[in-house]
């Protein structure tokens, strides 16, 4: 059975249960990797991702490949200001592993997605962000508990318990939804809102 307490103090002891969680292993789904995330309990920048990738799933760590270059490279963070600012989670914690079509990794069910959803809500209440990055599709959704498109919320900002929550598309490639120049002047505004908002933390 997945450790879980009905009740968290601490980040730490949050984090320990949910470096070992197999819940979703236990489901029935089949996983790749053990569940990623990293952050301190001092963070007010939080980004929630969809899942993991096949390098994040080895090094245990987030952001590690392609999307997470690109990632640090719209917010013009290095690496090292990049994991000093935000606390790194996503919808589900563990590498899903390939899409059986063999292009792009696996969306994670939504019966895995409800799985998750126990750490996330956890580390929101413990660490109370003051600033939400909600990157690619999925995870806003999760988030925000509605179904917005893309072109209807990149650029603005939302309310979640009194933290700025700010949508991004996810920066994996896979989506075609930047190649309209009108969406890569939506992602151009939100970037500047984020960088702002991050420099009003800092």
């Amino acid at each position: 059975m997945p450790r879980r307490r009905t009740c968290y103090r601490s980040l730490h002891s949050l984090q320990r249960d949910n470096a070992v969680c197999r819940a979703c292993a236990e489901a029935g789904y089949r996983l790749e990797s053990l569940p990623v995330f990293s952050g301190r309990p001092e963070q007010r920048a939080y980004i929630l991702g969809q899942a993991p990738g096949h390098l994040e799933g080895e090094e245990r760590r987030p952001w590690r490949g392609r999307a997470g270059r690109t990632l640090r490279r719209w917010l013009d963070l290095d690496e090292e200001a990049f994991y000093e600012t935000f606390y790194c989670a996503s919808v589900t914690r563990c590498y899903p592993g390939r899409h059986p079509s063999g292009r792009g990794d696996r969306t994670p069910a939504p019966a895995e997605q409800a799985l998750c959803a126990f750490w996330r809500e956890w580390e929101l209440r413990l660490l109370r962000p003051q600033l939400i990055l909600a990157v690619g599709g999925l995870a806003i959704r999760r988030l925000l508990g509605r179904e917005l498109p893309l072109t209807d919320c990149v650029g603005r900002r939302f309310d979640l318990h009194g933290a700025t929550v700010l949508p991004l598309p996810h920066p994996s490639g896979a989506s075609g939804w930047l190649n309209q120049p009108a969406n890569r002047e939506r992602l151009g505004h939100a970037l500047a809102v984020v960088r702002d908002e991050v420099a009003r933390l800092a």
